[in-house]
């Protein structure tokens, strides 16, 4: 990876790991502006579906014609289980149920799940710039677009299951940390992209199709609706500007 894109990949990967972090934030500071974060949801499931399905699946595919359509099926069937075996039942946005994460084991493994998402989120950002400037731009978008609902809803859990204001503020840290981390590796071993690419695509579907849309299928009315729809608009603007 040329230095340029390998430095590139590391500040695009801090700046999405301090949004995990401001999410938190803005939950412990009982920031009005934290009501805003449902609408990075729609839109950010409308971009990162459209990124991964147009983008980041047909680049693995082209990588690796045999083995990118299973590995994107791992990563997303990796995810799911252990959502459903390691991690409890949790959903992007404020925790209200309080009695679902009365123990720190219970708001750890939350922990743990996200983590596993934000370590693959920075895979990707890392692999889409060792194939272009092009994929990396529109990865860190999609990833991005989610980073502060993430961080926020992380702290929430923690505050929900009795742990203080530090501890939710280092779990946003520490889901910050892991997409730096997932960064790191790619740019250490650039032919991991094989594998990491169509791997973080299927787990890219997970977090969009499986994760976010439920929880703009849970507000009423149509609006929600049509902001994951121009998610999908903003990709198609982006790929229309784009000079390849």
């Amino acid at each position: 990876m040329p230095s340029s894109s390998l430095w590139l990949s590391l500040t695009l990967g801090a700046v999405a790991g301090l949004a995990d972090y401001l999410g938190g934030l803005l939950l412990v500071r009982r920031s009005p502006s934290a009501r805003a974060l449902r609408y990075f949801v729609a839109l950010g499931a409308g971009f990162m579906l459209a990124a991964a399905v147009l983008e980041m699946i047909p680049e693995g595919i082209g990588l690796s014609p045999r083995w990118a359509p299973i590995l994107v099926l791992a990563g997303y069937c990796g995810v799911h289980l252990l959502e459903h075996t390691l991690v409890p039942h949790f959903h992007f946005g404020e925790e209200t149920h309080h009695h679902e994460f009365l123990s720190a084991k219970t708001s750890y493994s939350v922990l743990l799940g996200l983590a596993a998402h934000t370590f693959f989120d920075g895979i990707a950002i890392g692999s889409g710039f060792v194939l272009s400037h092009w994929l990396g731009w529109v990865i860190f978008i999609a990833v991005f677009l989610h980073k502060l609902p993430e961080g926020f809803t992380v702290a929430s859990v923690m505050l929900a299951s009795g742990r203080g204001k530090v501890a939710a503020l280092n779990s946003a840290m520490a889901l910050g940390a892991t997409t730096l981390l997932g960064v790191l590796v790619i740019n250490l071993r650039p032919h991991w992209v094989h594998a990491g690419l169509p791997l973080s695509a299927g787990v890219t579907i997970y977090v969009a199709a499986t994760d976010l849309v439920p929880e703009i299928n849970r507000e009423p009315g149509i609006r929600m609706a049509l902001i994951f729809f121009v998610g999908v608009a903003v990709f198609f603007l982006l790929k229309l500007l784009s000079p390849l």
